[in-house]
């Protein structure tokens, strides 16, 4: 599958006059070069790199975590699937054993990736490695090194502008010749003077990508072959699904009754006030752990008084709810995780449910994996439902994917 990208080397000259721009004006942590590769890293957990490969080739992978849809898609999408044998594959082993590859294209000749499963799924691509896919885009990139880094406030900018586009043009070019010197670099910056404008630095990145007159671009060794790795064959959705799943086929482990507390008084005379019909019959079913909430309406839903926002009872019921559940919280035993309290004038009936997922909710969004997780973490072993160890993250590697109408995997 041909990809329309320019060539490993005219990525890697991009890069490189971004990287020897930014390191002039002290700023070496955003494109930089090395004997490994080429990198970029906004520090807001999005990166890219190019990594040159001998004999010519390249493999050009990132990862952006609002833009790369590859990561989420379901069933999952192994971007590695008949990948040659001569990538970095720790790195990138690495990269998507955490999650966090969003794509990798590979250069022999052409560029190369997996199928999407949709020909226009965003992977983060462009959002991470932009600047260097073309060079109208790469010129406005060492633009903003001038006019947002550099603080650059010229009298007449429009003018300034169109020289700075220029020098930024020619900044390229040299780079692209391996003809990188302190007159590229000073044609652009030298006009932030006299501010912080350290050529000698910018020449030293220029020299380690290789892009200085003499130079050559580094490229590691060809690695021998693809070592064992672990492959995704469970989403986040379908893991969550399984876990959802033995949820609903678990049952309760004995516990004593929780002794009643100020807490419960208060959230059941609470529920009361709220009867829709005014005759104290209310409903709540809710779903709970420490760091989520959400409420499902019964038969006769809290209302809210005259005057209230439309989530005041929302937030009220939400508020009673965790009260009462820490009031209940046992070391050994935990907490639970789905309430329902139906309340009439002059009685009430409470259920809990600790370790399965009751038939009176409905089904939906359940509670996700990183929330379960440190509410069975505190319980004592005998009270973690057998679920538990559907939780872990290596169910997600094992396969085939199981059916969602049972919780065995394998």
């Amino acid at each position: 599958m041909l990809i329309d990208i320019a060539d490993p080397d005219t990525l890697w000259a991009r890069w490189g006059a971004l990287a020897s721009a930014l390191a002039t004006l002290g700023h070496d942590d955003v494109y930089w070069c090395d004997a490994g590769g080429a990198h970029h890293d906004d520090h807001g957990g999005n990166w890219a790199r190019l990594v040159r490969v001998e004999g010519g080739r390249a493999v050009l992978f990132g990862y952006d975590h609002e833009y790369s849809d590859t990561v989420d898609v379901s069933p999952p999408l192994d971007l590695l699937a008949g990948a040659p044998a001569w990538l970095p594959w720790p790195e990138l082993i690495r990269h998507a054993e955490a999650d966090q590859l969003g794509y990798a294209y590979w250069y022999d000749g052409g560029w190369s990736r997996v199928p999407y499963p949709e020909p226009l799924l965003p992977d983060g691509l462009r959002a991470t490695a932009g600047a260097v896919l073309d060079d109208d885009r790469a010129r406005r990139e060492l633009g903003e090194v001038v006019f947002e880094w550099g603080g650059y406030q010229p009298a007449d900018e429009a003018t300034e502008r169109a020289e700075v586009a220029e020098a930024a043009g020619r900044l390229l070019a040299a780079a692209a010749d391996r003809a990188l010197d302190a007159g590229a670099l000073d044609g652009l910056l030298g006009r932030l003077r006299p501010g912080p404008v350290d050529v000698p630095a910018g020449l030293a990145v220029a020299a380690r990508a290789g892009l200085a007159p003499g130079g050559r671009p580094p490229a590691v060794a060809a690695a021998a072959g693809a070592p064992p790795r672990r492959v995704r064959v469970l989403s986040d959705d379908q893991h969550d699904r399984l876990v959802w799943t033995a949820m609903r086929r678990a049952t309760e482990a004995p516990r004593p009754a929780p002794a009643p507390t100020p807490e419960l008084t208060e959230l059941v005379d609470w529920a009361r006030g709220r009867a829709p019909a005014g005759d104290g019959r209310c409903s709540l079913l809710m779903q709970v752990t420490d760091t989520a909430l959400s409420q499902h309406p019964g038969e006769s839903p809290p209302a809210n008084r005259p005057g209230e926002d439309g989530w005041a009872a929302f937030r009220q019921a939400g508020d009673l709810v965790r009260r009462l559940r820490a009031a209940e919280a046992d070391p050994a035993h935990g907490q639970w995780i789905f309430l329902r309290l139906e309340t009439t004038a002059g009685g009430f009936t409470l259920e809990r449910r600790y370790d399965s997922w009751p038939g009176w909710l409905p089904d939906g969004h359940g509670p996700w994996r990183s929330h379960l997780q440190p509410e069975l973490d505190r319980r004592a072993p005998a009270f973690r439902p057998a679920w538990a160890v559907l939780l872990a993250p290596e169910v997600a590697y094992l396969g085939p994917p199981p059916p969602f109408d049972t919780p065995t995997i394998g």
